[in-house]
């Protein structure tokens, strides 16, 4: 118990090792493939996951925590696809696991496929522990983790929050140990803390700041293995997730896994482009980054900087917010890759984010609405737009390149008036009466404010894009 008191806080790491996602829901792994991020519903928007979610092996009396140093782990993916591989070796403990991670890519559906491994030559009983520290809508406040005995799952919810835990293994599915309990205050840990005897409290409910743990068991034979599927559902009503835990009984998680993986090798793998000429390791490098660039992109268009929450910690705020001219710059280049649709979904939100005068502010949110700012309306006592101009030539510039590739005419006169005509006569406007340069607006770096070389030029390329 000492050595896991010293190690249950590990240092935080600087970015995701693994992200997964299907425009809705978004599952971020740390270093040490604890599930750090839960998004829902939108790709940078709403944070569920507060504690980092552990994940635990009990065998022959010995408990272990994959997060701690006895473990060897790798964490990748799948090649070409958004499903992970991961391997995970305890020798002390005589364990291995091969784990593979996946978000269905209709259904607000986590699942993963857990391969264990005996490494030893006697039969033995082990049990996986999940541990789940959500916090819905970001606040610990007022949530409730409950054993529901209708489908022998654990459900955490609030208001319109519903996340909905369940597993199978060869003896059937369906959680038959768990614990609901108090998280973070006090002499309250955690029911994580529980299951480090190997066994459960079975308390069937909590509420407040909760968390909640359950077990799957397995018997294994001498160097033998057994598979255990664990899956999160996520919707905004108990009859919601109740039909999505159906819908992964019926389907079978282990088909799941595979109809994605598929999914997303033909999705990435698409394009007309001859790069025969191209080394592998490039190759691959330029598919990871499609795949990756993709799970930023929300069903609605958004495109946010980073779905990663680490940067909250010591400020407060984070960069899973929509920057026009950073969404641009990524929609150009999936354009250009071949990937239309994700071009055409940003642009979408954009027409429906600009401001009637013509202009974007700071970012916005994925759901469109106004991001948080430091950029000021007043200066000097005088009012002023706080804005970079542009992030909104580049939304224009972007709209023109798209034409060029798609020559998708209904599009172009969908968005027309907002984002051709408005914003052009916006910038025609917002200009120096004298030198006609753009007025003064802050850098690409929000940092200062004044007349720029790249702002003039984006402005430029935007103008002639509109006309």
């Amino acid at each position: 118990m000492s050595a896991l008191r010293r190690h249950d806080k590990l240092p935080l790491p600087l970015a995701r090792d693994l992200l997964i996602g299907n425009g809705s829901l978004v599952i971020g792994f740390d270093a040490a493939y604890r599930l750090a991020d839960v998004y829902f519903p939108h790709v940078g928007l709403e944070n569920h996951a507060g504690e980092r979610f552990r994940f635990g092996v009990s065998a022959d009396g010995e408990f272990s925590w994959v997060w701690s140093e006895q473990w060897q782990r790798t964490l990748t993916y799948l090649r070409e696809t958004n499903v992970t591989d991961v391997s995970c070796v305890n020798e002390s403990l005589g364990i291995r696991l091969r784990c593979y991670d996946a978000i269905d890519s209709e259904a607000n559906v986590y699942v993963r496929k857990i391969v264990v491994r005996n490494l030893r030559s006697e039969p033995r009983k082990v049990k996986l522990f999940f541990h789940h520290g959500f916090e819905l809508y970001g606040s610990p406040n007022a949530d409730t983790a409950m054993f529901d005995p209708d489908s022998a799952s654990i459900i955490h919810y609030k208001a319109r929050r519903y996340f909905l835990v369940n597993g199978a293994t060869d003896a059937g599915t369906g959680i038959s140990e768990y614990s609901c309990g108090r998280a973070g205050g006090g002499d309250n840990e955690g029911t994580w803390r529980d299951a480090e005897d190997g066994a459960l409290s079975m308390n069937a409910i909590q509420q407040g700041a909760v968390d909640s743990t359950i077990a799957l068991p397995l018997d294994l034979e001498p160097l033998g293995s057994q598979t255990a599927f664990y899956w999160i559902c996520a919707g905004k009503r108990y009859g919601e997730v109740r039909k999505l835990d159906q819908y992964v009984r019926d389907e079978t998680p282990a088909r799941i896994i595979a109809r994605t993986a598929s999914l997303w090798y033909t999705w990435v793998n698409k394009s007309n482009e001859d790069l025969s000429d191209l080394p592998e390791e490039i190759l691959d490098l330029y598919r990871r980054s499609l795949l990756v660039v993709q799970t930023h992109c929300d069903r609605e268009g958004g495109i946010v900087a980073a779905a990663d929450s680490d940067i909250e910690v010591g400020h407060n705020d984070h960069y899973a917010y929509v920057w026009p001219r950073d969404g641009s710059f990524v929609a150009d280049a999936m354009d250009r890759a071949g990937f239309h649709q994700i071009a055409r979904r940003f642009l979408q939100f954009a027409h429906n984010t600009i401001s009637n005068d013509g202009y974007f502010l700071h970012k916005y949110a994925p759901d469109g609405s106004v991001a948080s700012s430091w950029n000021p309306w007043v200066r000097d006592g005088k009012k002023q737009l706080p804005i970079q101009e542009d992030g909104t030539a580049l939304v224009v510039w972007l709209l023109a390149r798209h034409w060029d590739r798609t020559r998708d005419l209904e599009f172009i006169r969908s968005v027309y008036k907002r984002l051709v005509v408005q914003p052009a006569d916006f910038m025609a406007r917002f200009r120096d009466p004298e030198t006609h340069l753009p007025l003064p607006s802050f850098d690409m770096w929000e940092e200062r404010q004044g007349v720029f070389t790249f702002t003039s030029a984006a402005v430029c390329a935007a103008m002639e894009a509109a006309a």
